[in-house]
């Protein structure tokens, strides 16, 4: 299981683990040979480089908030507006524009294309934004939000991300943007924070929205996207971490086939569902945060 904003993928020889960036290690050294280009700040202040975030003493056995640290409204309610702070965030994305072609805030998610050699991360400044670097090299090559918009087409206005669970989409994403890419070549960026999945063209190209649901609040209903596994990939499997289920999709219309689990710390339940894998075979495997803090394996029935 991954923490928030890491992950790892295989390719060639290297290992790609993604966080505050994506570095390319050599396997056998364990050394760093590579990483995709990085804002050296962060907008909530510190150095954007940092190799490892401050955790907090880890008791065995006890669960951390993990990445939904935050959903519950602290003794006192939340935070009253500071003049200073918001000052200080609208200087941090005048200096680092939606354009800025290097990661800026954290890693949700990376995703090798191959064929392509092509290295996908979502970037979750901003809402989140899906860039595309070159395997190789690690250079920045093409980047978009939401509806496709290129990253000359977005804003750094929160008042076009806000969202009202039932209510309209919002203009750009919402938050914590997970991506994966479909054997024919679609990209499908799940915006959890606003309860949809957006399926481009690897160009960025806007080709259709599904909408999942819909009325779920605080945290979000899209996690992970993951396929089944047949050759064309009929299904989306979705984690929901609010409501605890996976949901099935089909693919071409986005409409829930089926759904699985329940909130629970019973095997087949969940508690704080948030990551998602599925094999060639078809096994799909999860990871919980929250006092979850395990992985959970499910086989097919036939």
């Amino acid at each position: 299981m991954r923490l928030k904003g890491t992950g790892w993928r295989y390719s060639k020889g290297f290992v790609y683990i993604g966080q505050n960036t994506v570095r390319k290690y050599d396997p056998k050294t364990g050394k760093v040979v590579g990483a995709t280009p990085r804002a050296p700040e962060t907008e909530t202040g510190g150095a954007g480089g940092a190799a490892e975030p401050t955790l907090p003493p880890h008791t065995p056995g006890r669960g951390s908030a993990g990445p939904v640290a935050g959903f519950l409204t602290p003794a006192g309610g939340r935070a009253q507006p500071n003049p200073a702070r918001e000052a200080a965030i609208a200087a941090f994305r005048a200096k680092y524009p939606p354009t800025t072609p290097m990661i800026v805030g954290g890693i949700e998610e990376i995703r090798l294309d191959e064929p392509a050699r092509e290295l996908y991360a979502a970037d979750n400044y901003l809402g989140g934004r899906v860039m595309v670097f070159d395997l190789d090299t690690l250079q920045f090559k093409r980047g978009w939000g939401a509806y496709g918009h290129a990253l000359s087409a977005m804003t750094a206005s929160d008042a076009d991300r806000a969202y009202t669970p039932g209510g309209p989409m919002p203009k750009e994403f919402r938050g914590h943007l997970t991506l994966n890419i479909s054997n024919d070549g679609l990209v499908y960026a799940a915006d959890r924070n606003a309860n949809r999945i957006h399926v481009t063209t690897k160009q960025g190209k806007f080709v259709k929205e599904f909408i999942l649901a819909p009325t779920t609040g605080v945290g979000g209903s899209t996690g992970g996207v993951m396929f089944s596994p047949d050759k064309s990939q009929r299904l989306l499997y979705i984690s929901d971490l609010t409501n605890n289920h996976i949901w099935f999709l089909n693919r071409e219309d986005g409409k829930v086939a089926g759904q699985m689990g329940s909130m629970g710390e019973n095997g087949g339940q969940f508690y704080g569902l948030h990551m998602i894998a599925v094999d060639s075979k078809g096994n799909i495997y999860t990871g919980e945060v929250f006092a979850g803090e395990r992985v959970q394996r499910f086989v097919p029935v036939k």
